[in-house]
């Protein structure tokens, strides 16, 4: 055994099955979150839309504003929400830097440049442990995106 590393048969299926549950069950309270949570955006929308249906006189423009605002403040409330922007961006971010340390890696440069061809299995096990940090860090990122603005501050989660 090297280091306090457990090998794979002492372990069996076990840490899989729970995580695996554990990723189930997540996936489960989100789905409903955020199905619940769309339901309020798209009602609250839907109320000020009907109240302003009560004008008395349509013409094109009048609908045409309701119509508007109605999509507009939709949009808002689920770009708010959901924060897509930034979903997109730590993902990008951290293909980016796998990226760069794949090309370390391939190329035999920056943290790499001291392996030689025989020391590939080192050089490896560093390729593979940064890329699981990296990993480890966007997952976090996801987490705080999850996560009310005050409780990621109080649990002490960086800034996204």
């Amino acid at each position: 055994m090297e280091g306090s590393v457990i090998p794979r048969k002492r372990l069996g299926g076990r840490p899989a099955e729970v995580v695996a549950q554990y990723g189930r069950q997540s996936r489960h309270y989100r789905r409903v979150h955020n199905s619940l949570q769309s339901l309020i955006m798209m009602g609250s929308t839907a109320v000020t839309t009907i109240a302003a249906l009560s004008q008395q006189e349509w013409t094109w423009q009048s609908v045409s504003i309701v119509v508007l605002g109605f999509n507009v403040t939709l949009a808002s409330a689920f770009t708010g929400y959901y924060k897509y922007r930034e979903r997109s961006y730590f993902p990008r971010q951290t293909t980016d830097a796998i990226e760069e340390e794949l090309n370390a890696v391939l190329l035999g440069i920056g943290d790499y440049s001291h392996f030689t061809e025989d020391q590939e299995d080192e050089a490896l096990a560093k390729f593979t442990q940064r890329v699981e940090t990296l990993r480890s860090e966007q997952r976090r990122r996801e987490q705080q995106l999850d996560q009310p603005a005050d409780q990621a501050a109080a649990l002490g989660l960086p800034a996204a």
